[in-house]
């Protein structure tokens, strides 16, 4: 029972820094409200099967994208690349507060938070 609950405190955080930082650095509304369920239209994939679907969510379902974006934002001073970054990472922090974890190709349902 604790790894699954420090997992979703641990999307908690991800969520309210992401969401912090994304508003301390002046983004608004509405980029916010048009981006923040892009990632979930990789559940298009499990068209394709599952272990297609599995791949398609879990590429864009982790963190390592989305602050590699973040990352080349800084870097080269692009300021909407951070800010689509820090919405893809209040994405992931919230689907991590809600339960919904990375998939495994068996199904839909198994996540790596129910096998903890």
């Amino acid at each position: 029972m604790l790894p699954r609950l420090l997992l979703r405190v641990e999307g908690v955080a991800l969520l309210v820094a992401a969401l912090t930082l994304y508003f301390h650095n002046g983004n608004g509304w509405v980029l916010l409200l048009a981006l923040i369920l892009v990632p979930d239209l990789a559940f298009a994939g499990y068209a394709f099967g599952p272990r297609i679907g599995a791949a398609a969510y879990n590429a864009l379902h982790t963190t390592a994208l989305p602050l590699a974006l973040g990352v080349v934002g800084v870097l080269t001073g692009q300021d909407t690349a951070i800010a689509v970054a820090l919405i893809w990472l209040a994405h992931i922090g919230g689907d991590r507060m809600l339960g919904y974890g990375l998939k495994y190709p068996s199904a839909f349902k198994d996540t790596h938070l129910q096998r903890v």
